[in-house]
């Protein structure tokens, strides 16, 4: 299953590890216009993940996954035939977005029906982490391949990614879900009522707002700095952009690992605020030594993502019995959503400060990140108010 979801991660952020350099030039973009096209992906993921994640509770959700990787495939590979502006490359990333609605969540679904509970907490942060290999694996396939054949050869070569995710469907054993309990409308009433759940999921919404808009940025940002020096930075951006991804990886798994050990709340709500810092830091640093800018870049690579894995692992564990599927669909619909709002809001705020060329456009962009962070704690904190320690599914340390 991570072989598989690093298959399907590949053509992720192709269009942000383009767009600087290939894409917003070729089309004329402004960077609003450029940061709602990459939060097309995230704006299609939302449409779909409530209805096909909360499907899972009532079908296999390896069907699901199956036909979300093969639309996802199909929308990729068709990309550079039918883009060829904004709208038309909106509709086909947002397509390609749809398609892994049916395969980032189901595909957790499917994992963790296949689990004891006892593994869950650790393979789930081992599956989310793998994340962050696929992203960083498409952030360096995307930028060689365009770079050295054209633009278009960057959606061919990484939209082969997700037939392994095919074939590890293919070697499934099939695990029916158990019958239904109540429709789905009452399976996400579940969800709503459910205020330790709702708390992992608006603190993954925070983190989700932060992550894609620094994702959706970084590449650029970095050539900004380089062009203000004249070329003389430590790394390329293709080498910035990878190594940021890499790092997201061990983050997670020890970020999760801290929550176990330490107290879920306490370990995301201390990562949240830190990497709020740090974004701000980086903000006020966009103009000073470029070694300056590169440390700060890579701790805000461990801060990002230290608290995924322990959000979605509480998410997981928190679910209502029967209401799992419905609860992750609100998950990610919550996540993806705001990924969308942060690589574009990201893209206004540029804008807003005078454009990308500025020092203090990227200091508004980077203090939008910093402030949607921190609404993390508070979600977390609201989301223990009136929650009496019997009703949450997990007790004692871990759960608080």
């Amino acid at each position: 299953m991570c072989v598989g979801q690093v298959g399907n991660l590949l053509p992720h952020v192709v269009v942000q590890a383009i767009m600087a350099k290939h894409l917003i030039p070729l089309w004329g973009l402004s960077a609003s216009e450029a940061g709602m096209m990459a939060g097309a992906y995230a704006f299609g993921y939302m449409l779909a993940v409530p209805v096909l994640a909360t499907l899972s509770d009532r079908i296999d959700a390896r069907k699901i996954l199956g036909a979300g990787t093969l639309v996802s495939m199909a929308a990729v590979l068709a990309f550079p035939f039918v883009a060829h502006d904004l709208l038309t490359a909106s509709l086909m990333w947002g397509l390609a977005g749809l398609g892994f609605a049916g395969a980032y969540m189901p595909g957790l679904k499917a994992l963790t029906d296949r689990l004891d509970p006892g593994d869950a907490s650790r393979s789930v942060t081992l599956y989310t982490s793998s994340f962050s290999l696929g992203v960083a694996l498409s952030f360096l396939i995307a930028q060689v391949a365009a770079d050295r054949f054209g633009w278009q050869s960057a959606f061919l070569v990484t939209g082969l990614g997700p037939a392994a995710m095919l074939v590890a469907v293919a070697l499934m054993a099939p695990v029916p879900p158990p019958p239904a309990q109540g429709s789905v409308l009452s399976s996400l009433g579940a969800v709503f009522r459910n205020r330790p759940a709702l708390g992992y999921i608006l603190g993954y919404g925070a983190h989700c707002f932060e992550l894609y808009g620094m994702r959706t940025w970084i590449v650029a940002f970095w050539t900004f700095v380089a062009a203000t020096r004249g070329g003389d930075v430590p790394v390329s951006p293709v080498t910035i952009s990878v190594l940021f991804a890499l790092l997201s990886m061990p983050s997670s798994v020890l970020g999760n690992e801290l929550a176990l050990r330490t107290g879920r709340h306490r370990a995301i709500s201390a990562v949240q605020v830190a990497s709020a810092v740090v974004g701000l830091s980086l903000g006020f640093a966009s103009d000073a030594s470029p070694w300056l800018t590169l440390g700060l870049i890579l701790i805000y690579a461990v801060t990002i993502p230290a608290d995924s894995g322990a959000l979605t692992a509480g998410m997981a564990q928190s679910a209502a019995p029967g209401a799992k599927g419905a609860t992750m669909a609100l998950h990610s619909t919550i996540g993806f959503g705001l990924s969308a709002l942060g690589g574009w809001g990201f893209g206004l705020a540029l804008d807003a400060a005078g454009g990308p060329a500025h020092n203090r456009a990227w200091l508004a962009g980077f203090t939008l990140l910093s402030f949607g962070i921190v609404l993390g704690p508070v979600a977390l904190w609201w989301s223990r108010r009136r929650s009496a320690a019997p009703s949450a599914p997990l007790s004692g340390r871990r759960a608080v």
